[in-house]
């Protein structure tokens, strides 16, 4: 009986990592536009910005906060101001956080 225990341990470990590596294997596969309804949208659908309209991801406003490029939009994720997610190496990686910049920069003209 502590035989069939362990393994059933075991295996359940077995898959809960293997499932969390899939999950990690998908979040590469995934657009910048998939990425961006994941982690952003909530807040700024369509571009816009909830919680501080002043601020949507619209390029007019961008420039105006001096947020010009991809890297600037990285830099806002990693370090945002006040009323924003912070977005970690760990929550979104730097491949993925790209991605969703260079959405942005692409689709909020």
């Amino acid at each position: 009986m502590k035989r069939i225990i362990v393994m059933t341990v075991a295996a359940a470990t077995f898959c809960s990592f293997a499932a969390a590596g899939a999950e990690k294997e998908m979040d590469k596969a995934k657009s910048g536009e998939e990425l961006f309804k994941q982690h952003c949208a909530v807040c700024h659908a369509d571009g816009g910005n909830i919680i501080n309209p002043a601020k949507t991801l619209h390029k007019k406003d961008r420039e105006a906060n001096n947020i010009k490029k991809a890297g600037d939009i990285v830099g806002k994720m990693r370090n945002p101001g006040l009323g924003m997610t912070k977005f970690d190496k760990a929550t979104i990686s730097d491949e993925d956080a790209g991605k969703i910049a260079k959405y942005i920069l692409k689709t909020f003209k």
